[in-house]
């Protein structure tokens, strides 16, 4: 495969003379439909030889290598009527048979998804292109379409959208060996972008388990579950889950946030959850009463972290990425801190350096690690240190997986070090449920910071400030 950002690049500049294409938006949008249907027909074919019982959902004259393979092929107003006129029609209206059917899978890509190109002969060059540059058969390639995401990202940074951050696959492939799940176990993401975490799951799982027969196969694919509220992520994931050989991906078009709090049973209930669910952004007014009094908030972080707890079956267990806002935060947050000591044990935090997310965004993050079942009685932390001679991770050079060898080789074998430390969780309750905990062997070290470090170090500052103000002004009151 050719060098994928400048095949993008080339595929938007395509699209850049289409007069019917409007912004990144559409044209990231336009290229992802046009990705799933490569994928998911190069994959049907393998499905086909593998499953003698497989029956494609879309008739034969619409899938890929009938009408799109061919570089001589349909063109111009001929091609642009067979897309609008009967491509997408069919594809939105599909019928479907039960839940896990593959035809709800390829309607539910469709249902958002749109032909925004009005050149039939510039949507002709996309499509060689897209034929020609964009292979993803080996595991390799595989991985490499969560760099479509990120080059998506870096086109669409200019939108601000709060809390759409990519995340390092290292952060990912990290939180999912240390959370290790088994075939059999029920895996959720329930915020799953793309679905980074949920294709380390089916590595992990296929890499240490063996996943030959087609019971296996089916068992895997049944297990693994993720929601995204978002169409272009949606499809995104689904395609994702399609390219690491699940057949019909269980990614749901939803915002689980939507769904009441009464409404969880026990069927319900999960034995893993790996996340990163989106920080920085509120949700919209009326979410927030789906929740019991003690946490309602538009906090999307804080209100995913409450549901996370109460979706896990006894047992169950969770790696996520938090904010440091998380760990030192009030209120709401010290309610949903409260419940997570009493009915999990919260028994590691890896605190991450600046950087990690960047250039997304320079805000200081942690991985979490609990069980569901018993209370915490303490927690250990560990400081994730720079490599040596780097002092800030940024694009040019990210985070690395081979950094996390540090962590793997003490996970078993704790003993407080250099990066390593634990804390009671009656210090912690003391403290308030503040689980802003520093390295006690660290060192304070000059450090000349950048002007988001700054920012955000004074945005906590307030934070704090404000909360100290209320505390003393309720003092006040109760000695008048």
């Amino acid at each position: 495969m050719s060098n994928l950002s400048s095949t993008i690049k080339a595929i938007q500049d395509i699209m850049r003379k289409d007069a019917g294409v409007d912004g990144d938006a559409q044209r990231i949008s336009q290229l992802g439909w046009m990705l799933f249907l490569k994928i998911f027909d190069e994959k049907e074919q393998e499905w086909m030889i593998t499953n003698s019982n497989y029956k494609s959902p879309i008739r034969k004259d619409l899938r890929w290598a009938a009408w799109a393979a061919d570089e001589e092929g349909m063109t111009g107003d001929e091609l642009l009527d067979f897309v609008n006129n009967t491509l997408f029609p069919a594809l939105k209206n599909l019928s479907i048979r039960n839940n896990r059917d593959v035809a709800r899978m390829v309607r539910d890509v469709f249902e958002d998804s749109y032909n925004y190109m009005k050149s039939g002969t510039l949507l002709r060059q996309v499509i060689n292109k897209i034929n020609s540059d964009i292979r993803l058969t080996t595991k390799a390639d595989r991985h490499a379409f969560n760099d479509i995401y990120e080059q998506i990202l870096r086109d669409l940074q200019s939108a601000g959208n709060a809390g759409e951050f990519y995340t390092p696959r290292p952060v990912t492939q990290f939180v999912v060996e240390m959370v290790a799940p088994k075939l059999g176990e029920t895996v959720l993401d329930p915020a799953c972008g793309t679905a980074g975490y949920l294709t380390n799951v089916v590595d992990f799982i296929t890499t240490h388990q063996k996943v030959k027969t087609l019971e296996e196969r089916t068992l895997l694919q049944n297990s693994i579950r993720g929601v995204e509220k978002k169409p272009l992520p949606h499809m995104l994931a689904t395609t994702n889950m399609i390219l690491h050989g699940i057949e019909a991906p269980s990614i749901d078009h939803d915002n689980l946030l939507n769904r009441s709090w009464a409404e969880w049973t026990n069927k319900d209930r999960v034995d893993v959850v790996v996340t990163n669910p989106p920080f920085g952004g509120m949700e919209e007014d009326g979410i927030e009463n789906n929740f019991p009094a003690q946490y309602r908030t538009r906090e999307t972080a804080n209100l995913f972290m409450a549901l996370i707890i109460h979706m896990l079956k006894d047992g169950g267990r969770c790696g996520l990425v938090l904010p440091d806002g998380f760990l030192f935060g009030e209120g709401i947050a010290t309610r949903i801190k409260e419940t997570l000591l009493e009915k999990c044990n919260l028994h590691t935090i890896v605190r991450l350096p600046n950087g990690v997310f960047a250039p997304y965004t320079n805000i200081k993050t942690n991985l979490l690690f609990f069980t569901k079942g018993k209370p915490t009685k303490e927690v250990w932390y560990f400081e994730h240190p720079y490599p040596a001679g780097v002092k800030n991770y940024n694009k040019t050079k990210p985070i690395n997986i081979k950094e996390f060898d540090l962590e793997k080789a003490w996970w078993n074998k704790r003993v407080e070090n250099e990066y390593a430390w634990k804390v009671s969780t009656d210090e912690i309750k003391k403290r308030g449920y503040n689980l802003d905990m520093k390295n006690p062997k660290t060192i304070d070290e000059q450090h000349e910071y950048t002007s988001d470090e700054l920012l955000t170090q004074l945005s906590n500052s307030l934070i704090k400030s404000n909360s100290l103000l209320k505390l003393l002004k309720g003092e006040l009151k109760g000695e008048a």
